[in-house]
């Protein structure tokens, strides 16, 4: 049985694991529960979705572009030729490249991004490393806005603080919404932002509650779990 760090134990004191937190609540705890002096933690959020991802019209992923950014350096790769490789250096790429860029992918094992990005006329050439990228959640994809044409602005929106996420085989989502540092309040916004994409990507063909539980946490706290009827009046005041 694994240890439990006295921090843990103190920390996990302060959260009633039968209560449902108001989103205030919660977020007003966050600074309390964090363990770690040496860094400052990230705090994630998991919502559990009604949604069945084994069907393909239930399958909910977007990317959202958090008010307040994540507080990460996001490295950011490009696959573009000519003016669009130009147009991504000057946006602040951290790598740009094409043909070169894949050998290197391929040959030297090099993954050294957080990131990709993609023109369309590059994904065939992409493609070759998709076995690479995919199962490391690198692969540019359409749906989310990193298969475009605007790659500057696909650069600037990721270095920015734009979240990328897909609902898991549980239904479950997880996100990186700020770090603790970012105080109470603008860690709600970050995650309202992110809570009112989910709802606006609810499949039709999802049935019954579709948001079942919220929780949030920090890299190495305890969780936190909030009362979905609040969170749902919150987003509704809006």
């Amino acid at each position: 049985m694994a240890k439990v760090s006295k921090k843990f134990q103190a920390a996990s004191k302060l959260v009633d694991r039968q209560r449902r937190y108001s989103m205030q609540e919660a977020f007003a705890l966050v600074p309390r529960t964090r363990i770690s002096s040496k860094f400052d933690e990230t705090v994630d959020i998991a919502v559990r979705l009604g949604v069945d991802p084994k069907h393909a019209d239930q399958m909910v992923r977007g990317a959202v572009n958090l008010p307040h950014g994540t507080g990460k350096t996001v490295r950011v790769a490009v696959f573009a030729k000519g003016d669009k490789a130009r147009e991504a250096q000057e946006a602040g790429a951290d790598v740009v490249g094409a043909e070169d860029l894949v050998q290197r992918i391929q040959n030297e094992g090099f993954l050294d991004f957080d990131a990709a990005v993609a023109t369309p006329d590059m994904m065939g050439l992409v493609g070759r490393i998709g076995r690479i990228l995919g199962p490391r959640g690198l692969m540019p994809n359409p749906k989310v806005g990193t298969v475009t044409t605007e790659v500057a602005k696909a650069v600037r929106e990721l270095k920015g603080g734009r979240v990328e996420f897909r609902v898991e085989k549980a239904g479950i989502v997880h996100a990186p919404i700020g770090k603790v540092s970012f105080g109470p309040q603008k860690l709600q916004d970050n995650a309202r932002a992110l809570l009112e994409l989910l709802i606006k990507l609810k499949p039709s063909t999802a049935k019954g509650q579709y948001i079942r539980s919220v929780a949030i946490s920090t890299t190495l706290g305890p969780g936190i779990k909030l009362d979905v009827n609040d969170v749902q009046q919150q987003l509704a005041a809006k």
